[in-house]
């Protein structure tokens, strides 16, 4: 107990000889025991909690049956407000969530659209709201409500700012602005402006050719799986006592609606089971019955839109390895072997070459008692990290502060003719991400950003014979033109012999897939089975998939 609170590390070594359980006195249910066993035509507060928001809305329905005139002119208003905030989450496409579920287990699409309904229920007008990619985590059945959402909030008089790369929500929009024309020092730019229409017909827009179906991702070269792993008797959050069958050496999508129990089936149930197999981790609370076939898979990574790490000081340069070659190269040069300075001096987490003052942060922490910590530019180098004399030492004319704040693009014509950086930064550029900055923090990466990040420092080590990739919706953030070239890395990996499972929504890539499996029926208590499993083409054919429907 004691080593386990003391612990600072992020993955706490104790938690795996430990598991939660409910409080044997609330059994779970939080309250004390006078507001445990308080009645409202026999249920108690703690079971309404416990129903799916659809569910509460008919109790709350059938409820008005039965109240006497008495108690209705008491609690009229109230049931007003609960039956209004229901219909907001329901109109969100939230109908699963069942109200005593807390904020960690909701997915970020879950959690915009949960602060999205109490906008709902406000008669604000005037105002204007700014969303960044509500339709992350909707399947592509239920973006119709939230496309309906973001329409009735503009009906009352408001302005909806949406900044989105789902097709559907582009084509309700009455107005987009494309900006492009590429990323980092290639975009900046306002490329058209104007109505849908007005978008499809520029040719300049790459957001308009999309728009008008002219660049379908390609699909061609899928797999056969002729080796299976098999789970059996999944019964982690809603999966009800499921065999899930997953092949290996393709790419496989697991797919179905928002809450429908992709997550379950995958981080709450295969992940602990590849950790027990084949890392030997223990694993206090078995969601499963029996686990086989993985005997040929060397290792397996997980890529979740988790930060990457806590620190500012870490950097994309740093974080795929890349930084050391660079720092390799400066001190080859002429002035650095003749001022004595080595590798280490070029490091802003070194003593040897940091600005004293910052300490190599570039900028200083102001600490505010009641308000967030606020940074300034550290007067003594000026925000370039490093003392004078390390920033004397130039390759081409240019010093390592001003290498840091090259993006990717601008680095790979930089250092073209470097055989030990280059590959490196190609990896950056193929998942993407030739945007960002050689020194920006890690910190101010999106989700997606840095599961893409984690992709290309996976690809740029030694990796082992087979191994398995789970990924958890690396579309987020992408334009399409991206998306096709992560298509091309997932068909590069599958090609040399690994395996990958995707949960994801988006159809090109699900398209793209050698397998599918698709969880559902429904969301919450309604789903948790396997409804269909196949390649694309048997997926569009079976009618119990609403998956299938939309490919």
């Amino acid at each position: 107990q004691r080593l386990f609170r003391e612990s600072k590390s992020e993955d706490n070594p104790w938690k795996q000889y430990m598991r939660e359980i409910p409080c044997p006195t609330c059994h779970g249910e939080l309250l004390c025991p006078e507001a445990r066993y308080t009645t409202i035509m026999g249920y108690r507060l703690p079971e309404l909690t416990q129903m799916s928001i659809d569910r509460l809305q008919d109790w709350i329905f059938s409820l008005q049956g039965l109240l006497s005139e008495n108690q209705k002119d008491k609690a009229g208003e109230v049931l007003q407000e609960i039956q209004t905030r229901i219909a907001n989450l329901l109109q969100v496409g939230l109908t699963y969530l069942t109200l005593c579920r807390t904020a960690p287990t909701l997915s970020g699409g879950e959690l915009q659209r949960v602060r999205l309904s109490s906008q709902l229920g406000s008669d604000l007008i005037g105002l204007t709201y700014i969303l960044d990619e509500p339709s992350i985590g909707l399947h592509p059945r239920d973006h119709h409500l939230m496309i309906d959402t973001v329409r009735n909030l503009r009906d009352k008089g408001n302005t909806v700012i949406v900044v989105e790369h789902d097709r559907d929500t582009m084509l309700s929009a009455d107005y987009i602005i494309d900006i492009g024309p590429g990323a980092g020092v290639h975009g900046g730019e306002v490329v058209t402006a104007g109505t849908v229409e007005e978008v499809k017909e520029n040719s300049l827009s790459s957001t308009g050719r999309y728009l008008k179906g002219e660049n379908a991702c390609n699909s061609s070269n899928q797999k056969t799986p002729h080796e299976w792993m098999t789970l059996k008797g999944c019964t982690s959050n809603n999966l009800k006592n499921v065999d899930a069958r997953f092949p290996l050496h393709v790419m496989c999508c697991i797919t179905g609606v928002s809450g429908s129990g992709k997550s379950s089936l995958v981080f709450g149930t295969l992940i602990p089971a590849l950790e027990e197999a084949i890392q030997h981790q223990r694993n206090s609370s078995k969601s499963y019955r029996s686990f086989e076939g993985y005997e040929t898979i060397n290792g397996f990574v997980q890529m979740d839109q988790s930060p990457i790490g806590k620190s500012s000081r870490s950097t994309p340069a740093t974080y795929i390895g890349v930084f050391d070659a660079i720092r390799a190269l400066y001190a080859k040069q002429p002035k650095a072997l003749e001022c004595g300075i080595s590798e280490s001096h070029f490091s802003f987490n070194s003593k040897d070459g940091q600005c004293p003052v910052c300490e190599g942060q570039g900028r200083i922490k102001i600490a505010f008692q009641y308000m967030a910590d606020h940074y300034v530019t550290c007067e003594e180098c000026k925000g370039s990290r490093y003392q004078e004399s390390v920033l004397e030492v130039l390759y081409k004319g240019k010093n390592i502060a001003e290498v840091l704040r090259m993006d990717i693009s601008e680095a790979l014509s930089f250092f073209t003719d470097v055989p030990d950086i280059l590959p490196k930064l190609l990896l950056m550029e193929e998942v993407g991400l030739s945007y960002l900055k050689l020194g920006q923090s890690v910190a101010t990466l999106s989700g997606g950003e840095a599961q893409r990040l984690k992709l290309a420092k996976e690809l740029g080590g030694k990796q082992k014979k087979h191994m398995l990739y789970i990924l958890d919706e690396p579309t987020t953030g992408l334009h399409f033109q991206d998306i096709e070239k992560l298509l091309l890395i997932f068909r590069k990996l599958v090609d040399a012999g690994h395996t990958l499972y995707i949960i994801e929504h988006n159809t090109d890539i699900i398209r793209a897939s050698d397998w599918i499996v698709d969880i559902g029926p429904e969301g919450g208590t309604g789903g948790g089975k396997i409804v269909a499993a196949g390649n694309p083409e048997k997926i569009k054919k079976n009618p119990a998939s609403i998956t299938g429907r939309y490919l």
